[in-house]
C-alpha cells in the first residue's frame, strides 16, 4: 500500500508581506504555537494511521496579501503538498479564493481567518471558526438605546468594495430599524481615499447618535484618527460628533498604537479577547457542552512563546483564531478517527463543544459557525472593556 508520512501536513495560506501582513504574521504564529503543544504531547492520534500520534509539520506559502497569491498557495499546498489539513488565509477576500480552491479539488478547508457570510456556499466543505460578519455589530444598537433611551438616529460610512463592510454594516442596520432607528447617512467611500474631511463634514451634518465606520484597516484608522480630532475641536466649539462610534478596526494593536489618548469612546467587535489577570480573571469560562484543549491562560503561554520566537508580534485576536482552528480539526479528527475529508467535514458538522475561544458548532449544511458570538470592547481609561455579551461584560457602555 501507500506510505504514510512520517508527519502530518498541516498547510496555510499566509500573507508575509502585503496589507495584511501582520494579521497574516499572528495568523501563522497561532497555528504554529498549536502544532508545537502538540507536538511536545507526542502529536495527532488517528485511529486509521498505525504509527499513531504522529507529529505535525506546518507548510506555507505567502500569498502577499492578494486573492491570486492565495489561489496559487492554496493550489501547491492541495497538489504538490498534499497537505492533509488545509486551512485558509487571512481576511475574507482571500479566505473566499481560498475556499473556491479547495472546493474545485474537493478538499475541506478550515476556515480560521474569512468572517464574510459568502464564503460558506452550498457543496463546498468549509468550516467556520469565526462568527460570521453579519453579526458583528447587530448588538450594538440595543446597547445604545439602553445607554441613551433618547438616541434614534444612525450612520453608515463604509468602503465602497469587499463584501465584508457590506456585510457588517448591513448587520447593524438591520437591528437598528427593528429597534425604531432612523437612519440619516449612508456614505461610501473609494478605496484610494486618505483624507477623510469631507466625509466627516457629512456626518457632522447628519448628526448620528450611532455612527459605524467600516473598511479595510487602513481605513479604519484613518478615519477614526481625524474623527478623534474633530471631536476635540467640536467640543471646544460647542459642536456634536457621534455620542457612540463604532469602527470594526478599533480592537486591534494597530488602532491603539496609532490613534493613542484618542483611542477613548471608540467600540468595535473582536472575535476574541484574553481572559483578565488578577480578580476578574473567571469573568469568562467557556461552559458550553465538553471544554476540549488547553485552557485560555495556557493558549496565552504558548502564544507569547511563538510570537518571542517570531520577532515579537502583538498576541492578537488573529492569533488565537488560529490557534483555536487547529484545536476544531485536531478534535474532528480524534472524532473521525481519519483524516479523510469527507470524515471529518461529517464529524464538524455533528459536534458541539467549548475551546478557549467559546463555543464551535455549525450549521451542517454550510459550514457556517453558527454557535458563537463576538465580544464588544469599548476603549474605556485606556484600555478594551468588554461591553458585550453579557456574560463576559466587563463595564457598560460609556457615551461620548
Amino acid at each position: 500500500g501507500a506510505t504514510l508520512s512520517p508527519t502530518i501536513k498541516v498547510g496555510i495560506s499566509v500573507s508575509r508581506s502585503g496589507q495584511f501582513q501582520t494579521q497574516g504574521r499572528q495568523a501563522l504564529a497561532g497555528i504554529r504555537a498549536w502544532a508545537a503543544d502538540l507536538n511536545r504531547a507526542d502529536g495527532l492520534a488517528v485511529a486509521d494511521r498505525p504509527s499513531s500520534p504522529t507529529p505535525v509539520s506546518v507548510v506555507y506559502y505567502d500569498d502577499a496579501s492578494r486573492v491570486d497569491g492565495a489561489i496559487r498557495a492554496t493550489r501547491r499546498l492541495i497538489e504538490e503538498d498534499r497537505v492533509d489539513l488545509l486551512f485558509g488565509p487571512y481576511s475574507s477576500g482571500l479566505a473566499r479564493a481560498a475556499a473556491e480552491v479547495a472546493g474545485e479539488h474537493d478538499r475541506l478547508l478550515w476556515n480560521q481567518g474569512g468572517a464574510s457570510d459568502n464564503i460558506y456556499q452550498p457543496g463546498r466543505r468549509t468550516v467556520g471558526i469565526l462568527t460570521p460578519a453579519s453579526e458583528y455589530l447587530a448588538a450594538l444598537p440595543g446597547l445604545v438605546r439602553q445607554a441613551a433611551p433618547a438616541a434614534r438616529t444612525f450612520a453608515i460610512v463604509r468602503c465602497s468594495v469587499g463584501v465584508f463592510p457590506r456585510q457588517v454594516s448591513g448587520g447593524l442596520e438591520r437591528e437598528a430599524l427593528a429597534l425604531g432607528f432612523e437612519k440619516t447617512l449612508h456614505h461610501e467611500y473609494l478605496p484610494d481615499i486618505t483624507d477623510f474631511s469631507d466625509v466627516l463634514d457629512l456626518v457632522e451634518r447628519a448628526k448620528p447618535d450611532l455612527l459605524l465606520a467600516v473598511g479595510r484597516i487602513r481605513h479604519d484608522l484613518a478615519l477614526a484618527g481625524q474623527l478623534a480630532q474633530r471631536r476635540r475641536s467640536a467640543s471646544s466649539m460647542g459642536g456634536r460628533m457621534p455620542g457612540v462610534a463604532a469602527v470594526v478596526a478599533a480592537p486591534i494593536e494597530q488602532f491603539r498604537d496609532a490613534l493613542g489618548d484618542d483611542v477613548a469612546g471608540f467600540i468595535g467587535p473582536s472575535q476574541w479577547e484574553p481572559p483578565a489577570e488578577g480578580p476578574d480573571a473567571a469573568a469568562y469560562s467557556p461552559d458550553y457542552g465538553s471544554f476540549y484543549g488547553p485552557g485560555a491562560a495556557q493558549v496565552m503561554t504558548s502564544l507569547r512563546r511563538e510570537s518571542q520566537a517570531t520577532g515579537n508580534l502583538a498576541v492578537d485576536y488573529p492569533m488565537a483564531q488560529a490557534y483555536a482552528a487547529g484545536l476544531v480539526a485536531q478534535r474532528c479528527v480524534t472524532e473521525a478517527g481519519t483524516l479523510a475529508d469527507s470524515a471529518l467535514w461529517e464529524a464538524a458538522a455533528g459536534l458541539d463543544f467549548s475551546t478557549f475561544y467559546g463555543r464551535f458548532r455549525i450549521d451542517p449544511e454550510s459550514g457556517r459557525q453558527v454557535g458563537r458570538s463576538v465580544v464588544l470592547i469599548q476603549w474605556q481609561q485606556g484600555r478594551k472593556a468588554i461591553i458585550w455579551p453579557p456574560e463576559q461584560r466587563r463595564a457598560t457602555l460609556t457615551l461620548g
